[in-house]
């Protein structure tokens, strides 16, 4: 069996500009000059013999198509001698970095303010796409000999944030206390999966971390943040040295948040604020810690497979078409688009100034149900000439784990059905992982489906439940295969 050769690099992403940066994420903007902590990307290299394999986390709300092929395309013009299929990104899902999207989506909520005292997507985007690409370039030139080691361990981070309610609907982020509130819509998974990495001395170097959840307690604050896979990576390299380097990737987790809407925040942080960072890096920290490995493995069975993967788009039917139509028209008559939006914004900024745990904006506004229906007409409209959505998908054997990329916010539902039938020992799932050529969204549960809101609806996603079974049963059968003697 070939050696293993592994090499880590990281490098900051947080934009040295004198304009104001705008946080990527919310329905509404939010620009600032603010930096509560350092966006980062951390990449890592494996190869043995011919086969080779890179991966690197963003500080960003999601890995768009477009921005992945400028990676991948600056990469393999530094270092040739990389396949760049062999290469994807994932982001850690913070809504506190520059927007890196470079795809537009007709069901856009808003369009930032172009003006030039703000940074632009494209100004971010040039600064990122080169040092992301040396970052990885770094990472396979570091390659050195060395071992991995698989652990596991568990700590109280995601929780469902979908409420449910007897009058057969679904809410994000929504109020427990209600008479009719009968449950959340799915479970959580408080399951940590780790890949230690390791030199030819035995020491660790660097470590996958993966996790159940986005990294989005800072969501609906006005500061740049790495949020806590940030201050996770910190506490980390005061454990084992300003060496060790941690890739934080995210679970299949659209329905999670750092959240326990049960609870009522009243038991720990509300989770919305920088106080609940430490806390969530400290449980990840521990961890860690508390975790154990078994025999570190120098020469471990090592596969790859880049795979295109095509899905059907999630259709609207006619009937939905017709409802949208009328609704769209109810709604505008009452109040116009534009005035939705103004005040929309008002109400949000209202709410952010009375404090307390967020959202501060509403998902049933006004504003919000009138683009909720445009993107009902808008799918019905172009789902025949575009019935389909293609991704890029990676899947890796390291021994007796097993790594595989989506580009969705994907449903909780579907990581536990693939890692329940994977073959692998332990199953590291990527979710924003890539891009796809639609903007990717949430891939709802067919429960999210049925019970509707935000995370369950058209604007929120291209592909259906449907469309998430085939996903499940073609990683499945990627992984699978690659345990196959």
């Amino acid at each position: 069996m070939e050696k293993l050769l592994i090499g880590w690099s990281e490098a900051d992403i947080t934009p040295e500009t004198d304009k104001l940066i705008p946080l990527n994420g919310q329905y509404y903007e939010r620009l600032t000059h603010e930096i509560h902590s350092r966006l980062k990307t951390v990449a890592v290299a494996f190869s043995s013999g011919s086969e080779h394999f890179l991966t690197a986390s963003i500080d960003n709300v999601g890995v768009q198509e477009p921005f992945h092929k400028l990676v991948r395309k600056t990469v393999a013009e530094l270092a040739p001698e990389i396949n760049p299929e062999h290469i994807f990104l994932n982001a850690i899902h913070t809504h506190n970095a520059p927007s890196a999207k470079l795809q537009t989506s007709a069901s856009a909520v808003f369009k930032p303010t172009e003006r030039p005292d703000i940074l632009s997507t494209e100004e971010y985007v040039a600064f990122a796409v080169p040092v992301i690409a040396w970052n990885l370039v770094n990472a396979w030139r570091a390659r050195k000999e060395g071992g991995i080691a698989r652990a596991f361990g568990s700590a109280r981070v995601g929780h469902c944030r979908r409420a449910v309610y007897s009058t057969g609907k679904a809410e994000m982020y929504g109020d427990t206390t209600r008479r009719d509130f009968i449950g959340m819509e799915a479970g959580e998974d408080s399951g940590v999966d780790m890949l230690f990495t390791f030199d030819k001395t035995g020491k660790r170097t660097g470590m996958l971390l993966n996790v159940a959840c986005p990294s989005q307690i800072m969501e609906a604050t006005y500061k740049v943040s790495s949020d806590f896979a940030g201050a996770t990576r910190e506490l980390l390299k005061k454990e084992y040295g300003e060496e060790f380097h941690t890739l934080y990737q995210i679970s299949p987790a659209g329905c999670q948040s750092p959240r326990d809407l049960v609870r009522h925040y009243t038991t720990e942080p509300d989770f919305w604020h920088e106080d609940g960072v430490a806390v969530m890096a400290e449980r990840l920290r521990d961890a860690v810690k508390m975790a154990t490995y078994g025999d570190i493995n120098c020469a471990p069975v090592f596969r790859h497979t880049a795979k295109r993967v095509s899905l059907p788009r999630r259709r609207a039917s006619y009937q939905e078409y017709v409802a949208a139509k009328a609704e769209l028209e109810r709604l505008t008559a009452i109040q116009p688009e534009k005035e939705a939006f103004e005040a929309f914004c008002a109400e949000t900024h209202a709410n952010e100034k009375k404090g307390g745990a967020g959202p501060y904006d509403s998902k049933l506004h006004h504003f919000v149900l009138i683009k909720n229906a445009q993107a009902v007409l808008r799918r019905y409209e172009d789902q025949e000439e575009a019935p389909r959505i293609s991704f890029d998908m990676n899947v890796v054997r390291l021994g007796d784990i097993a790594i595989a990329s989506n580009p969705f916010e994907l449903y909780l539902y579907y990581g536990q059905i693939i890692k329940a039938r994977s073959k692998a020992a332990q199953t590291f799932l990527v979710q924003l992982a890539a891009g796809a050529d639609h903007p990717a969204g949430y891939l709802p549960s067919p429960d999210a489906e049925k019970f509707g809101g935000y995370g369950g609806l058209i604007i929120n996603g291209q592909v259906g439940s449907d469309g998430g079974y085939l996903l499940a049963d073609i990683t499945v059968d990627e992984i699978n295969r690659l345990f196959e003697e």
